[in-house]
């Protein structure tokens, strides 16, 4: 195989077929040149630290983990010197997920998030704005918020004769561009957190339900990344579904399966689904702004971890001292401080920071098709999402990985992959919203 690759590699090929050479010999360079006994020491050692940490977690204690947190970093740096032994060992365990960014570019946004959002949250919570947070609050059974999950996932078009909803306890996507299905997940006592966790998925499967049929099986019938993916699913989570007009449109709908709120008004929906908290310490059930800071804390302690810059017996201090630094908060237990996450137990390092790359992307693809449809939030409002998903498929999903991300980005928006659109977006919405 590595032969064949290299003879391609002279031969002069069309801009698709030379793609699917890049795409395939990129993932054959990294399987081939690590060792396979080194993948199932990974491998075991991933079901081993799972049930550690899930012991650890229920128990609050960090130190029954930390052995095993321990091998996962030696592991995945033998790992990272086995690919490359010249460069950053973080850098690249990152492009496991996100192979076509550059960890300075990564950096660069990630850091420029942090500058952008402690002022402004800082300032958020220091203003004297009061929000109709309490509007929604009460009992809703999960039966009528799975109704009402169906009712968004119609109006938003999702293609129900090629997949389905159905419930976990960790909302998630799976398939492909025959057949992708949804699950989310229902709290009795917050049915707008279900609304955009349903709709956030939608994101996920259009994409992949948008990849081309007739490229299955290649990398142009495959999604680009995980930063690809999560535009998607931010852009119609946060760009469309926490928008005014959405909910010009879906606050009767929602009002129709839950009478007790008909009392409610656009702007009180609105207000309720994009308040940011004051004192949010979990991951998954922060707001659209202190989302990131929580990315960036992990962001920063597993680089720091792989490249030996942290030990892990000071990995609950410094996890709480960023905390306190960023947020203004401070967890009092490990199970709510760095044993959160799952994906550590796993030796996912490098995950996280697509996340928030995800959310930065959708904000620069949006402001773009803004630009170039006429009306967006007339059409949202009218519950009309036809011209948005052309938009979508024509200038990302139909492309597969036929572009490298800053690629495929720049020719859906004429401008190179940065942080602009999205820090000029939550600064006005948020400026607006908190009157600062």
């Amino acid at each position: 195989t590595g032969e064949l690759l290299a003879r391609l590699a002279d031969v002069d090929l069309s801009d698709e077929r030379a793609a699917v050479v890049r795409e395939v010999s990129r993932e054959y360079e990294r399987a081939d040149a690590v060792p396979r006994d080194l993948i199932e020491e990974i491998s075991e050692t991933s079901s081993e630290a799972l049930q550690a940490w899930e012991a650890a977690k229920a128990e609050d204690d960090f130190e029954t983990f930390a052995p095993y947190l321990e091998k996962h970093v030696e592991l995945k740096r033998e790992y990272a010197e086995h690919v490359d032994p010249d460069r950053d060992p973080y850098a690249v365990l990152f492009e496991e997920y996100e192979p076509c960014l550059s960890m300075q570019r990564t950096e660069a946004i990630l850091d420029e998030l942090r500058e952008t959002l402690v002022p402004l949250i800082d300032s958020i919570r220091a203003s004297d704005a009061e929000l109709a947070v309490d509007t929604f609050e009460g009992q809703f059974p999960e039966d009528e918020q799975e109704a009402l999950a169906r009712d968004a996932l119609d109006l938003v078009g999702y293609d129900f004769d090629r997949g389905r909803l159905d419930v976990s306890s960790h909302p998630f996507t799976s398939g492909n561009q025959f057949d992708c299905r949804i699950t989310t997940r229902f709290d009795e006592s917050d049915p707008l957190a279900a609304v955009g966790s349903t709709i956030h998925e939608y994101g996920h499967a259009q994409y992949a339900l948008g990849l081309p049929q007739e490229r299955f099986g290649t990398p142009l019938g495959d999604d680009r990344d995980l930063s690809v993916h999560e535009s998607q699913s931010r852009l119609w989570e946060n760009h469309v579904g926490r928008s005014r007009a959405f909910w010009e449109r879906f606050l009767p709908t929602f009002q129709e399966r839950f009478p007790g709120t008909a009392d409610a008004t656009v702007e009180d929906a609105y207000e309720a689904v994009n308040q940011v908290y004051e004192d949010n310490l979990i991951r998954v059930e922060a707001d659209e702004l202190t989302y990131h800071l929580h990315i960036v804390v992990r962001f920063e302690i597993e680089r720091d971890l792989v490249r030996g810059d942290l030990a892990v017996e000071d990995v609950p201090e410094a996890w709480n001292d960023k905390y306190e630094e960023y947020l203004g908060i401070r967890p009092g237990t490990d199970s709510e401080g760095c044993l959160q996450d799952i994906h550590w137990s796993h030796g996912n390092f490098g995950y996280f920071p697509t996340y928030s790359l995800g959310s930065v992307m959708a904000a620069q693809l949006y402001a773009a098709a803004e630009d170039e449809i006429d009306d967006l939030d007339a059409m949202i409002a009218e519950g009309e999402f036809g011209d948005l998903q052309s938009w979508l498929a024509e200038n990302v999903h139909r492309h597969g990985s036929r572009y490298e991300t800053n690629e495929l980005v720049k020719r859906a928006t004429g401008e190179e992959f940065s942080a602009d659109a999205f820090t000029d977006y939550v600064e006005e919405k948020y400026g607006d919203l908190y009157g600062i």
